[in-house]
């Protein structure tokens, strides 16, 4: 049985920003977006041709969609048949949603894939953990999610 090539054709990507900076008001899904039409454009490929979009997430959270990939390609104007899934592996993530749209790809499951990451740290959101019953009372803690996942 032989295998099929993945290659990257194209390549697209925001400016990097700071904690607080000039990005920070812009949403990931909405970064996101951006480069997916983006990577289409310098690759000739229609929304329409994707089979799938694959992007890493480490935080998601808020905006970050739960399922950023699935947002951002609707944002980006895909059409809704396209499927979208987000990976999580921290740091990796980028890197393992390629990895994940390479395999695909080299098993045969798809032809074109785009694949990437997202991530605002500035625009993480801060959460409350879920009391121990109801509704309490009294002063609450919140804790900022931008570089942890435990609530410690």
């Amino acid at each position: 049985m032989g295998r099929t090539e993945a290659v990257i054709v194209a390549t697209a990507r925001t400016p990097m920003g700071r904690y607080g900076g000039q990005l920070k008001d812009l949403r990931p899904d909405d970064l996101a977006a951006i480069v997916l039409q983006e990577a289409c454009d310098r690759a000739h490929v229609k929304p329409g041709e994707v089979e799938d979009v694959i992007l890493g997430c480490a935080n998601q959270a808020g905006e970050d969609n739960r399922n950023v990939a699935r947002m951002a390609l609707l944002l980006a104007g895909f059409p809704v048949e396209v499927p979208g899934q987000t990976v999580n592996r921290l740091c990796g993530s980028g890197m393992q949603a390629t990895i994940a749209a390479a395999r695909e790809i080299q098993a045969g499951a798809a032809d074109i894939i785009v694949a990437g990451g997202v991530e605002s740290m500035t625009r993480a959101p801060w959460v409350m953990p879920k009391p121990d019953s109801g509704f309490p009372r009294g002063p609450q803690t919140v804790y900022d999610t931008a570089l942890g996942w435990r609530l410690v």
